[in-house]
């Protein structure tokens, strides 16, 4: 028996991993789906499975949303469609080599996919929520937002755009009814390290996570009302320090006056 109905959940990336995990998630809490990918076969089989299994009304929506006319059409869902309380801002990919070793065609990819969509679909749906009254923007970062100096440059810079624009946003829609979160998973068992020609297994398998404890994870933070949902982080108080140490810098990072540590520069 699934929960009460919690209105429509859009979801990117929702044909594998952490989408397709989310999608079976959210349709056992009562939400009816939206699943937005590029393969629409494999997102119909999983609409079919879900509904057969929760009965909740799945759509599918096929969508390349590195390009912005199918972007712009999943957009036009959240002004459309005012039964659609929750987005799941997951569709992602990552490089086969670093920012030295990619083509510019490539960047332009990763930067359209990892940034430019999650973007305009978070002020889409933010729009649409604070409208309403209601609703809840999940977007899926990266524990490499906080490491910038491990892995590739490129994907980690994405993450962290991500984090950034989650924090932002929540503190524009606080006490307008909506919901932000940013998940920042750790080395997680999804196929975008095939896709970009990794190999999970070659890290240490205490560091892998399975995508289905990575969701219900993130699910708990969201019931919590976190910011920010780091899964594997063991100690919550290391990220609190980290978060008080950014914050003990507010109101320090803009003065007319040059720092005294660079003065003999200036002045010389």
């Amino acid at each position: 028996m699934t929960n009460a109905h919690k209105g429509t959940a859009l979801i990117t990336g929702a044909s594998t991993g952490l989408g397709a995990v989310y999608a079976d998630r959210l349709a056992r809490r009562g939400y009816d789906l939206i699943l937005v990918a590029r393969d629409a076969g494999r997102m119909t089989a999983l609409a079919d499975k879900l509904h057969g299994e929760t009965g909740r009304t799945i759509d599918v929506l096929p969508a390349d949303l590195t390009n912005a006319d199918d972007v712009a059409r999943v957009e036009a869902r959240f002004a459309a469609d005012d039964t659609i309380t929750l987005l799941v801002n997951n569709a992602g990919m990552s490089l086969n080599g670093g920012l030295l070793d990619s083509s510019p065609a490539e960047l332009e990819r990763i930067i359209a996919l990892n940034i430019t969509t999650p973007t305009r679909l978070a002020r889409a749906a933010g729009n649409a929520f604070v409208a309403r009254g209601t609703g809840g923007v999940i977007n899926i970062a990266s524990v490499l937002a906080l490491a910038p100096e491990m892995f590739d440059g490129v994907y980690s810079g994405t993450k962290a755009y991500l984090l950034n624009l989650s924090h932002s946003l929540a503190v524009q829609v606080e006490g307008k009814g909506v919901r932000v979160q940013a998940v920042l998973p750790g080395a997680t068992r999804t196929e975008i390290w095939e896709r970009s020609g990794k190999d999970i297994d070659s890290f240490p398998p205490e560091w892998v996570m399975e995508a289905g404890d990575l969701v219900d994870a993130a699910l708990v933070g969201f019931d919590r009302g976190e910011t920010v949902t780091i899964p594997p982080l063991a100690d919550i108080g290391e990220w609190e320090a980290f978060e008080a140490a950014r914050h003990a810098m507010d109101g320090k990072l803009s003065n007319r006056v040059v720092a005294e540590r660079y003065r003999e520069a200036v002045d010389a």
